[in-house]
């Protein structure tokens, strides 16, 4: 399959644009890794791409296991079509399904990113949250699209195994998850209740704000801060949420609840 191939087209557009992927219901998960991430999570991959050199690898081997179909690539193919410096050779096509508000229903354990603009920070972000065992994230209006193939090769396929709301203002977010009972607790520089003292026991929805200007008016209960060294500023907004969802996790189950 060359490069001019209409579907090698079509995974170069959804590699690269939003708009693509929204008008094709459809996104890419690209590399070995990623592709058997999407297998152990059931996601309903619909083809597989490799070069020649990979189309008897273990994953590719998976997916026709699978009954998934297989496009070989022709020589140099995967190079272009990749988004990354060093292609790794395999693609899968996969439908696009953008969780709804009501994905957030029932959560008691919930991450709000008021704005996020880099692909790696909400990538590690959403890699962070599902490992610390949270039940949905929220990536506010004006965030990168958590289906930017930078993003989904941060969450290192925890994109695949949480919720991931989009689009929505933080501020009607956080008022639907206060009307649901979940405490709204967000991350400041300096001012708020020292982490190590802060009960993070309850349901509870942690909020983080934008890399630079932090949180906006969006309606919270009660302020946290991460204590840090004399002399530092502040941490990376993803380092950030990381301890943020680690602390709550650790403080759910030693208070006898899940994390």
């Amino acid at each position: 399959m060359g490069a001019g191939h209409p579907e090698v087209k079509e995974l170069r557009a959804l590699l690269r644009s939003h708009r693509a992927r929204d008008d094709a219901g459809a996104f890419v998960v690209e590399g070995p890794r990623l592709v058997e991430a999407a297998l152990d999570h059931d996601l309903a991959i619909e083809r597989v791409y490799a070069s020649e050199s990979d189309a008897d690898c273990a994953v590719v081997r998976r997916c026709r296991e699978r009954g998934i179909a297989l496009r070989t690539l022709a020589p140099g193919v995967a190079d272009r079509v990749g988004d990354t410096l060093t292609p790794q050779g395999v693609f899968a096509r996969a439908p696009l399904t953008r969780p709804g508000v009501d994905a957030l229903d029932g959560a008691r354990f919930v991450l709000v990113a008021d704005r996020v603009s880099d692909p790696g920070n909400a990538g590690t972000l959403v890699r962070s949250a599902a490992a610390a065992g949270v039940d949905a994230i929220n990536l506010g209006a004006g965030s990168v699209d958590a289906y930017n193939p930078k993003v989904v090769r941060a969450t290192a396929g925890a994109l695949f195994a949480v919720p991931v709301v989009e689009g929505r203002p933080t501020e009607e977010i956080l008022e639907r998850l206060g009307a649901a009972g979940l405490r709204r607790i967000g991350a400041a520089t300096r001012g708020g209740t020292a982490l190590d003292v802060a009960d993070l026991t309850s349901p509870l929805a942690l909020v983080v704000g934008h890399e630079v200007a932090g949180l906006s008016s969006a309606p919270v209960d009660e302020l946290v801060t991460i204590p840090m060294a004399e002399g530092t500023e502040s941490l990376n907004l993803a380092m950030a949420a990381t301890v943020l969802c680690f602390e709550a996790a650790r403080q759910r189950r030693a208070a006898g609840g899940s994390a």
